[in-house]
């Protein structure tokens, strides 16, 4: 079992039992060990719903133990591993009631088993940052294309109505933070004034631990997009607005490559089941819930479809084709820039198709292999043959009963949304 703790609390000496299985969150400042320009109290939101703070700080914690827990294996054959995780919250008693909730949540996410225990500590406070009133939504922006997208027509809509949104993005990768930055400019000059703020987390655990022993290495963080959300709320929670998570319903269902893979190289941070699950569990401790994914029930070409309705053909390839959909960017060992997409992965084949379905001109650089060094690393990872497999095999109710809808979902209207979304896949000739 792999063994963590979150804390706020200052960094003890280096010697303190534990301290390489420590996460240290106690400032806004960078340090090896955890980087961060948000303190835990994330005074710099506004005025935050307590339980939404605390929430912030069990989502870092579960990325950060994500991505030091190695796994084994790969795709369907990836080992599920055990996890225990000590988080301090402002208010243990609400979080102990709902830690069986939280412990299947996340095992649905990951695929892994997570044990949770919580003790009070609050950490330190700053100077409280105030906020418009005439916001009247916050936008995930990743700097994929469909937050993109959902950024860009929300401001469009609000726009046209006088109002305001706020963008916020996490980052901790260097490549994703101008790309945000640059978005976010786009979105403005497209549609002034919309945009009350583009609030920017920087919130990352760091290579080593104080005593300087390197934490562990595991690439393969399902739990990233959960405190992309964890933050998007905590700052909706401020005005008690609804945060949207712009993300096409095709790739939200999650159907999989092929049932050898399933679940394996796609997020389900914003399955329908994970989504519903997640509010009941905010509301059960008082935490801010209102999340809304607006683009639930249509394919990522539909929506490109919709930015070139709106925005003219021209306008949607310029601005899409700056986005970023690639799993596999910034491959430097290989000679692959950060700003070249791979191509074959399901984040750009899904795009691809999706420039293809819309008719907009995709101006993206994907990557041509030279040498025989790039040509094996793009063989490893692409998708397409299973792809292929997958969009010749049936698919229908029978197999979406297997992928853990809500009742609430009309089997029949989710069968007809995957047809759409295979037919755009179909339509890229792959």
């Amino acid at each position: 079992m792999f063994e963590y703790e979150l804390t706020v609390a200052d960094v003890p000496d280096p010697l303190t039992p534990k301290s390489d299985q420590t996460f240290y969150w106690h400032s806004n400042k960078f340090t090896p060990y955890f980087k961060t320009n948000v303190g835990p109290r994330l005074d710099s939101f506004g005025v935050v719903n307590d339980r939404n703070i605390d929430f912030v700080r069990i989502a870092a914690a579960v990325l950060a133990a994500d991505r030091s827990s190695s796994r084994s294996g790969r795709l369907s054959r990836w080992n599920q591993r055990e996890i225990s995780l000590t988080v301090d919250v402002l208010s243990v008693h609400p979080w102990k009631k709902v830690k069986d909730d939280l412990e299947r949540l996340l095992g649905f996410l990951t695929g892994d088993r997570w044990h949770f225990s919580f003790q009070r500590r609050i950490g330190k406070g700053g100077q409280i940052r105030m906020v418009e009133s005439d916001v009247r939504r916050v936008v995930l922006l990743s700097g994929g294309a469909d937050s993109a997208v959902g950024a860009l027509l929300s401001a469009h809509e609000l726009a046209a109505r006088g109002e305001k949104h706020v963008i916020v993005s996490h980052w901790a990768s260097t490549i994703l933070s101008p790309l945000q930055s640059r978005i976010a400019k786009e979105i403005d000059l497209l549609v002034p004034g919309a945009m009350a703020d583009h609030v920017k987390v920087h919130l990352a655990r760091g290579r080593q631990a104080p005593s300087g022993i390197s934490y562990g290495r595991e690439n393969s963080t399902r739990s990233r997009s959960l405190l992309f959300i964890a933050l998007g709320l905590a700052v909706a929670s401020v005005n008690k607005i609804p945060l949207w998570i712009p993300e096409n319903g095709y790739a939200s269902v999650n159907p999989p490559l092929s049932w050898s893979r399933r679940g394996s190289l796609s997020t389900k941070t914003t399955h329908p089941k994970f989504l519903s699950d997640l509010v009941s569990l905010l509301d059960s401790v008082g935490a801010h819930s209102n999340l809304v994914n607006p683009y639930a029930n249509i394919t990522k070409g539909e929506m490109f479809t919709q930015v070139r309705d709106t925005f003219g053909a021209d306008k949607a390839s310029a601005f899409l084709s700056e986005t970023s959909s690639c799993s596999h960017t910034g491959a430097r060992k290989y000679g692959i820039s950060p700003k070249v997409a791979c191509g074959v992965c399901f984040g750009c084949v899904l795009r691809r198709a999706s420039f293809t379905a819309s008719g907009i001109v995709d101006a993206t650089t994907y990557l041509v292999p030279e040498g025989d060094k790039q040509v094996a690393w793009l063989a490893e990872k692409t998708v397409i043959p299973a792809m292929r497999d997958f969009l010749l095999e049936p698919f229908g109710e029978s197999e979406l009963a297997r992928l853990q809808l809500p009742m609430s979902l009309s089997l029949a209207q989710v069968n007809e949304l995957c047809r759409r979304g295979r037919d755009e896949l179909r339509g890229l000739s792959l």
